[in-house]
């Protein structure tokens, strides 16, 4: 392997209130809660290690591109158009505020869902060719 930094380990995301960030993260979102104390939160979500941490009322993870446009910093993958669908549906029952899907003009869809925090997340349609194949072998042995 080429490639000097090997995966992303922990995302840090900035909340205010600790504990409704893991009551909504571990509800809606189906993260397995690790540790919390009142300063932070540690979860398991998507083969990641998530650290909510407290933070001023300001803080969000987004940003702003050089148009104006507020930017989220994270993108989710799921394997498939219809999973993309399913996902979209499942977080506009749950509540969660949840973009419309887009056609962003290259292979799959997308969409953005905010946590109460406003932190924005972008949710993908395909799964990156390093991770599918990487999965390929669990795959067979569940076969």
């Amino acid at each position: 392997m080429n490639e000097k930094l090997v995966r992303v380990g922990t995302t840090y995301i900035p909340v205010q209130h600790v504990d409704a960030s893991a009551k909504w993260y571990t509800e809606k979102l189906g993260a397995t809660l690790n540790y919390q104390d009142e300063d932070k939160v540690i979860l398991n979500l998507a083969n990641q290690s998530f650290f909510l941490v407290r933070s001023r009322e300001s803080e969000n993870a987004n940003f702003t591109d050089y148009t104006g446009k507020k930017r989220f910093s994270l993108t989710f993958e799921v394997d498939g158009l219809g999973n993309l669908y399913k996902l979209h549906q499942e977080f506009r029952e749950l509540g969660i505020q949840t973009g419309d899907i887009e056609d962003r003009g290259h292979t799959g869809e997308n969409f953005v869902f905010s946590d109460p925090d406003g932190n924005q997340f972008d949710v993908w349609s395909e799964l990156s060719p390093n991770y599918k194949k990487m999965m390929a072998p669990v795959a067979e042995v569940k076969k």
